[in-house]
């Protein structure tokens, strides 16, 4: 039946429908639908006119609002509402359209479908306000006969559903959007995984999951094909890094199980569980629902799983980029570089007790050249392992090719517990090697306030242990550094001065005790600074061997002789020789005899005017390599002198074997000389010297009594304050034409 447009009945809706066809007694879902109206006969009869209708699968569920100030009130109570079926004229013309524009601009909704009906066509809206704000459909009461009512409230909730969910999809590709950027962040598996597990329960609320994979090279100590929990959600905490056999819950164990063997998800009622993989590294993530999934979730949770497979092989390739950067690629230990993020760790605890150290294997390399590299890397395997069982409260660290890092409590971290590690010889493969150690430490209290600080320290302290003829241990104080810290700014300024020409040779006159004349001079070294200060040879000459200055000083020195040398001769003084000391760093380059020779023949002048002291001590370092560089500088005609002779170890033996010319009696037997029984061991080296057809020269003459008993002694020659103290080189020619032409 149609309705006739001029038909005077009361009844608003004719039923022109077929029943049958609308009712479907088994459907339980519901769609809201909102009435609005002022005439509560319109709600009775909208709400009889579409009774037991099913619209796509749900029944209508109907909310009713008899002006539009109560319709605005439940719009804003139930979120849910999906059609707003509204009269346009309440309390007032445009009370209907007062709703429409609050639906719109001030909820925001622009899902909600709205149909504006009117019983007076006079009050038909303009044609922009249903484009402009959306309205579904506008009819006349009139007009509206059951058939085209139940058309209009289909077509409405049809495209809501299609509305919601381009929305949904919307939101849900954001979300994953999002996740994705949130995941690029994160550089660990672990992390990775718990972030996995945070980013899906965004997309599927009111679940729970977990992430499993197989342990292998990310859970400590797992060495086998099992599948571990990496993380979870909803679940203790206890279970994570375990493997899922422990797993209580039977049934997701077996499901996770069987999704990542037969490489599918497995769907439930109550839970999922979803498989994927990207370029080998695969994972299953399983979840536990309290409500079945919808289409626009799974397609969601697929789009992620894309998204999130490429990220986790992105994030497996970054811890092992990451493990080639912190760990020791033998022992799997922390390197030196996270052990300083260690020790960063270690200066902003509070933890008092805490104490770092630094420990040294002594003669690692002889191991490794005697028996073999293999041996050396089992050997230190075995170290770390016996170093790691002391307790799991320490952390251990490999720091260099034999040195090993600690941090933990002083209980465990002390030099009693540490060195009695290595009282029992380690097992290398067939080998059992005994070895030592030597240990540095720093504790709490004496840490700087940054990692890199603090290994610095503690390298002081190992420093000063390997030095130690006592402890193999030393703990870090601030005087060490202090002391350090010196050094090097004398280094520094020792370095600067020798550039700007700071550095100069004195001459001490050397006399025959026959003739009184000046037969050479000793040139020693004096250090200037610019502040007039001298600073005595006793403190920087040691420095300048530490730094490795001393080659070039040296060269300097031999220069600056071999100058004064030429002008001797033109000053008629070619008779006069100068000494020089030669120091253990200058002896061990290669170059050093072709470098003193080259001075030589630039400088023109007669080789056996050029004498080189070497001390005993030079000897005992490296004794043929030194005794060949003589015996090579003996044949250009460059004269050899061993100072400090009976003070040094040398064996006598290679007395014979150096090409001497003169033998020095060091000052320490000079000064009692000339007591009774004082002169036992001067006599002894002149006479040694006589015997070896050697010149012999007494250093350190500092009154008349001594030189009698050197001539009494026969001694040929002496140097002392007695005679001159050292003076530039001016005072020194000066001394000469005093002296010799006097």
């Amino acid at each position: 039946m149609q309705a006739s447009e001029n038909t005077n009945d009361d009844f608003l809706f004719i039923d022109d429908s077929e029943e049958d066809e609308l009712f479907d007694s088994a459907v339980t879902d519901t769609w809201k639908v909102l009435i609005v109206d002022d005439d509560p006969e319109i709600h009775s009869v909208t709400q009889l006119a579409l009774s037991d209708l099913v619209v796509l699968g749900r029944h209508l569920e109907y909310i009713h609002a008899y002006s539009g100030q109560d319709a605005c009130k439940l719009l804003e109570d139930h979120q849910d509402i999906v059609l707003v079926l509204l009269d346009v004229v309440m309390e007032s013309d445009d009370a209907g359209l007062a709703v429409v524009k609050y639906i719109r601009e001030q909820l925001k909704r622009e899902d909600i479908r709205i149909v504006l009906r009117t019983g007076q066509p006079g009050y038909a809206p303009e044609e922009s306000v249903i484009k402009d704000y959306d309205i579904n459909d506008y009819k006349t009461k009139t007009e509206l006969t059951r058939r085209k009512l139940v058309t209009t409230v289909y077509a409405a909730i049809r495209s809501y559903q299609q509305i919601d969910s381009v929305s949904k999809n919307r939101q849900g590709l954001e979300k994953i959007i999002g996740a994705a950027a949130n995941l690029l962040e994160l550089h660990t598996v672990h992390d990775y995984a718990h972030g996995v597990l945070a980013e899906m329960k965004k997309l599927v609320a009111n679940s729970s999951g977990m992430f499993c994979a197989r342990g292998q090279g990310i859970v400590e100590g797992a060495d086998d094909l099992s599948l571990y929990i990496l993380a979870q959600d909803g679940r203790t905490d206890a279970e994570v890094n375990q493997k899922l056999l422990a797993l209580g819950d039977r049934s997701a164990s077996q499901n996770i199980t069987s999704c990542f063997q037969q490489k599918q998800h497995i769907i439930t009622a109550d839970s999922c569980s979803f498989y994927f993989v990207s370029g080998g590294f695969r994972a299953v993530i399983h979840l536990t629902l309290t409500q079945a999934l919808s289409t626009i979730e799974m397609q969601h949770i697929e789009v992620f799983l894309t998204s999130i497979a490429t990220g986790y092989e992105n994030v497996h390739l970054f811890q092992k980029l990451r493990n080639a950067a912190y760990k020791d690629w033998l022992t799997e230990l922390p390197n030196r570089l996270d052990f300083v993020n260690l020790l960063d760790k270690f200066c902003q605890s509070d933890d008092s007790e805490l104490v770092s150290a630094l420990i040294d294997i002594n003669h690692f390399s002889d191991i490794n050249d005697g028996l073999g590299q293999d041996v050396g890397n089992q050997l230190l395997m075995a170290v770390a392992a016996r170093i790691s069982h002391l307790s799991d409260q320490n952390q251990l660290a490999r720091i260099g090719a034999d040195v090993f890092g600690i941090i933990g409590p002083k209980k465990f971290v002390n030099p009693e517990t540490l060195m009695n590690l290595f009282s029992r010889p380690f097992a290398a493969g067939e080998q059992n090697l005994p070895i030592s150690a030597c240990i540095g430490f720093c504790s709490k209290g004496s840490a700087g306030s940054r990692g890199l600080s603090v290994l610095n320290q503690i390298n002081i302290a190992l420093n000063l242990a390997k030095k130690s003829l006592h402890e193999p241990f030393a703990y870090y104080h601030q005087e060490m550094e202090d002391k350090t810290l010196w050094r090097l700014g004398m280094i520094r300024q020792l370095r600067t001065d020798f550039a700007d020409n700071r550095l100069a040779l004195w001459y001490q006159p050397q006399l025959s005790l026959a003739t009184g004349k000046v037969i050479g001079a000793e040139a020693l070294l004096r250090w200037q600074t610019v502040e007039g200060k001298f600073i005595s040879p006793a403190v920087f000459i040691p420095l300048a061997e530490y730094s490795g200055l001393i080659i070039e000083i040296g060269n300097w020195v031999v220069e600056q002789a071999c100058q004064q040398l030429s002008r001797l001769a033109a000053s008629q003084f070619e008779g006069v020789s100068i000494s020089v000391n030669v120091s253990i760093p200058q002896f061990k380059r290669d170059n050093f005899v072709d470098t003193i020779i080259e001075i030589i023949q630039r400088n023109q002048v007669d080789p056996s005017k050029l004498e080189l002291e070497i001390t005993e001590n030079v000897l005992m370092d490296e004794p043929q390599v030194i005794i060949d560089a003589l015996v090579r500088l003996k044949k250009q005609g460059i004269s050899i002198a061993l100072d400090d002779f009976g003070t040094g170890y040398s064996s006598l033996s290679y007395l014979q074997k150096l090409p001497l010319d003169r033998l020095k009696v060091d000052r320490s037997f000079v000064s009692d000389i000339a007591k009774k029984g004082g002169s036992i061991i001067a006599d002894t080296i002149i006479n040694l010297g006589q015997q070896m057809n050697l010149k012999v020269i007494a250093e350190g003459i500092e009154n008349s009594e001594q030189e009698q008993q050197l001539k009494v002694l026969g001694c040929d020659e002496v140097q002392g304050f007695y005679y001159a103290k050292p003076m530039p080189v001016d005072d020194f020619f000066a001394f000469l034409e005093k002296v010799n032409r006097g």
